[in-house]
């Protein structure tokens, strides 16, 4: 694990296609800004994990004609 220190307005970029930017300090909580490009998901873990529990919504319904 990489353990960086950043101030406000710095940025971290992983992979050269993803960026992380320090919004802001406010206490103890630190707001994040992601960006990176649209195939790539970028979710919160606890949105992560829900999305795994979930099964999979056909994208059309098959009609059965007898």
């Amino acid at each position: 694990m990489l353990v960086l220190s950043r101030k406000p307005g710095e940025r971290v970029v992983i992979g050269g296609e993803i960026s992380v930017t320090v919004l802001e300090v406010r206490g103890s909580r630190v707001r994040l800004g992601f960006s990176g490009p649209p195939q790539i998901p970028i979710v919160r873990q606890e949105v992560e994990g829900r999305r795994k529990d979930e099964s999979p919504v056909p994208l059309c319904a098959e009609s059965s004609s007898s």
